[in-house]
This record gives C-alpha cells, sequence and structure tokens, in this order.
C-alpha cells in the first residue's frame, strides 16, 4: 500500500474504551475517517448516518450482540464489508457469523497487522471485485433497491412504484456505473409502443425522481441518465 491514507471509511464497534481507542489511533496511520461505536445502537445510528465503506465489529457487545447488529445490516444491505472479532472460536458461532457475507472473521487477541491486513483485503474486495451481482443495492439517505423483489425500500419499508418506474429502476441499477443513453431506455422501455417516447421519458423521470433520494439520478448533459448510489 501506498504512504498515502485511504478514503474508505470505517466503523468500529467495540465496548472496551481502551481496545477501541488504541486500534483505531493506530488505523488512523491508514484510513482517513474512523467512526467509533461502544455498542450497537450506538453504532446503527453511525451506519444509518455516515454511510461506511468498512464495519468492524466485536461481537460480544452489551445489549445486542455484534452478530445481531450485522444481521440487522445485512436484512438490506450487503455490500458494506464487515470484518467480525471474538474472543472465542467455537463451530457454531463462526458459522452464524459466516452466514452474514464476512471479510475476516479474527480471533482475539488481533494483533495490529492482522486487523490492518483484514481491512486491506476489505479494500481490495471494494476496488476489484464488483457488486453488480448483488441482489439488494444499497442507495442514498437509507434507500435500497431489492433488485430481485423490485422493490424500494427504506427502513424496510416498501415505496410504491408504477410499472414503468420499476422498469426504469431495473435497467438503471443494473449497472450503476453506466450512463445509459436516451435511446437505450426508450428502446427497453417501450419498444412496442406508439407513444410520444421522449415525452414520456421525461416524465417518467420526473415522478422517479420524487420517491428516491436527492441526485438518485443524473442526467448527463447530451448522453442519458445513471443512478448515483
Amino acid at each position: 500500500m501506498s504512504d498515502e491514507k485511504l478514503s474508505y471509511t470505517l466503523l468500529y464497534v467495540e465496548d472496551e474504551d481502551d481496545v477501541r481507542e488504541n486500534y483505531s489511533q493506530y488505523l488512523s496511520r491508514y484510513f482517513h475517517t474512523i467512526y467509533e461505536a461502544q455498542n450497537a445502537k450506538e453504532a446503527l445510528s453511525i451506519y444509518k448516518k455516515e454511510n461506511p465503506d468498512i464495519l468492524i465489529i466485536d461481537i460480544h457487545l452489551p445489549g445486542i450482540s455484534g452478530l445481531e447488529f450485522l444481521k440487522t445490516i445485512r436484512e438490506a444491505d450487503h455490500t458494506t464489508k464487515a470484518i467480525m472479532l471474538t474472543a472465542h472460536s467455537d463451530v457454531e458461532t463462526l458459522l452464524k457469523a459466516t452466514e452474514l457475507k464476512l471479510t475476516k472473521y479474527l480471533v482475539k487477541p488481533v494483533s495490529r497487522s492482522e486487523l490492518k491486513n483484514a481491512l486491506f483485503l476489505a479494500v481490495d474486495e471494494i476496488e476489484n471485485y464488483t457488486i453488480q451481482t448483488n441482489k439488494i443495492i444499497k442507495m442514498k439517505n437509507d434507500y435500497y433497491w431489492d433488485q430481485e423483489h423490485k422493490k424500494l425500500l427504506c427502513h424496510n419499508k416498501e415505496h410504491i412504484l408504477t410499472n414503468k418506474e420499476i422498469e426504469l429502476l431495473t435497467l438503471l441499477a443494473s449497472n450503476v456505473n453506466k450512463t445509459f443513453s436516451v435511446q437505450e431506455i426508450i428502446f427497453e422501455l417501450w419498444y412496442d409502443s406508439d407513444e410520444p417516447k421522449e415525452s414520456a421519458l421525461k416524465t417518467l423521470i420526473k415522478g422517479l425522481r420524487k420517491k428516491l433520494p436527492e441526485g438518485s439520478i443524473k442526467n448527463i448533459f447530451g448522453v442519458g441518465y445513471k443512478i448515483e448510489v
């Protein structure tokens, strides 16, 4: 890795203050932004507000466990990377944790180098592996698009879309890095229709924007539209 700090954001959830502060200080050598939480409730609030790229979670937290916290996250978010820390290596706990799409499962005591290597593995996954196959796309402001069931969710509540809005969002979300031309969108949505298509597309875009977080659909002048998450 270069000497330049990484721009990815971390959320470190650990109830032991000394341990959390020690590791956070160490990791600040490599990452610009590290959020800290001492329990799951505090962590969930930070997660919703800051949308971190990587989670570091101690499995044994007061109140809601680290497993339950990550399970809540995974109900709608399958893209944020997660590293689980635990004092135990029993098979049952390991199996429950690995079902939650972990980047790494580390048994305490964890050395600084182990944690750093796990984080760099998470960074490698973010930078070198696409997330196009994920069934749920995380959007802005705690919105999620469930590609498999064609549902727009916010705080686990469905926002109703029209059939054409579903078709448009499905197309744009099929490749979040691509700008779809007006012609491509029209062909996909109105290939068998004789209605004035460009006017219909503008109306459709306007209506869908009202149901999504501000700035979710970006107009690339002279080209077309893309979705920003």
